[in-house]
């Protein structure tokens, strides 16, 4: 009897810069040609790229070691600093674990969450800080906010104050948020360092080290009115420092690569800062990411999974799901994602990327 296989949906979308996609039509996606990967904030959503953060980070970019930037905001940079710690496939487990069985649950104090967010970052950390600092492939560069003013205040009136100004500020330009806000972009010392043009924002640069390099970690993840600012950071400049995906939530920034930007991401679209969520004319720089290669789940993977998208943080509070059915949930969506590591590395088999990706 003639069986007739179904061929399974594809688990990826692949959209590419207008220079990534030349490059690749000439001489296939290589993993020399990598140079840059950004990680978006995003909360649990991380979590659900892990068998592709697994198939890039294991595999593909272990065929050409070289020294490559990661550039993360928020749980992109926790996703890295876990990879780097605790090594590529190990690391992306550990970080999934941990995020699955963090114990949140609705009405806990800013204080508590702090508490619970820094066991996570001591769990994904353990006594590897120093491969944050040395590792000869890996040059972690960590994003953050500098809040400004009253925006450095944990206190509510203060705090909601400043947030209701940043709101309004960002309806008339995205632009405004530099009154309230600058970038942080922190990294190892001794090495090439990842630097950007100037734009609206002041950008800070500052090293980090061994006894830091948590609070910045922290700081990166540091969402104003959940966990307080990071504040007193050693040998860095007296401040309050926030949640990078302030101001890069995606991280649209003018890449200054010579190859590729490999990017995997949880959305098929670059937003620039968290408050442009909004905004869906608010998109990427084009020029920006002319070298990218954006990686995310296709919308049928997406309609695959148990709740028929990636984790999110509100599933924590979800009306009518228990915590043991939420991390239920999450681990089959964790377990799903090696269908998009899986396809990534066919593709790389293959190359046959020219015939399924289309412009970002």
């Amino acid at each position: 009897m003639t069986q007739i296989l179904q061929k399974r949906p594809a688990a990826l979308t692949i959209q590419a810069g207008t220079l990534a996609k030349q490059l690749i039509q000439k001489e296939g996606l290589q993993s020399h040609h990598v140079d840059m990967i950004p990680g978006a904030a995003g909360g649990p959503k991380g979590i659900g790229l892990m068998g592709l953060d697994q198939a890039i980070f294991g595999d593909f970019l272990q065929r050409a070691k070289q020294r490559r930037f990661l550039i993360g905001s928020s749980v992109g940079a926790w996703r890295f600093a876990s990879l780097i710690a605790q090594g590529e496939k190990k690391g992306a487990d550990q970080l999934a674990e941990l995020y699955i069985n963090l114990p949140f649950h609705k009405g806990m104090k800013i204080a508590e969450i702090e508490k619970i967010s820094r066991d996570m970052l001591h769990g994904i950390l353990g006594n590897q800080s120093e491969k944050l600092v040395t590792h000869p492939d890996y040059h972690l560069t960590i994003i953050a906010a500098k809040a400004a003013h009253i925006f450095q205040s944990d206190q509510k009136l203060a705090l909601y104050g400043s947030l209701l100004g940043i709101i309004g500020s960002n309806v008339i330009s995205r632009n405004h948020l530099n009154k309230f806000m600058q970038r942080v972009i922190c990294q190892p010392e001794h090495f090439p360092q990842f630097k950007i043009q100037d734009d609206a924002f002041k950008t800070h640069y500052v090293n980090f080290n061994t006894d830091n390099v948590a609070d910045w970690l922290m700081a990166s993840g540091s969402i104003p009115g959940v966990t307080p600012a990071v504040k007193n950071i050693a040998d860095a400049p007296q401040g309050a420092y926030r949640d990078g995906g302030l101001i890069d939530y995606h991280i649209d920034l003018p890449f200054d690569s010579k190859g590729i930007v490999l990017y995997p991401h949880f959305s098929d679209s670059i937003t620039p800062g968290w408050f442009d969520k909004m905004f869906k004319s608010r998109k990427a720089n084009p020029i920006n990411q002319a070298r990218t290669l954006l990686l995310s789940p296709s919308q049928s993977y997406l309609e695959s999974l148990p709740l028929g998208r990636l984790p999110d943080r509100k599933d924590f509070v979800m009306k009518g799901i228990s915590d043991s059915e939420r991390k239920k949930l999450w681990r089959q969506s964790v377990a799903e994602s090696q269908r998009m590591g899986d396809e990534f590395l066919e593709l790389v088999e293959k190359q046959n990327f020219v015939d399924v990706m289309v412009d970002l």
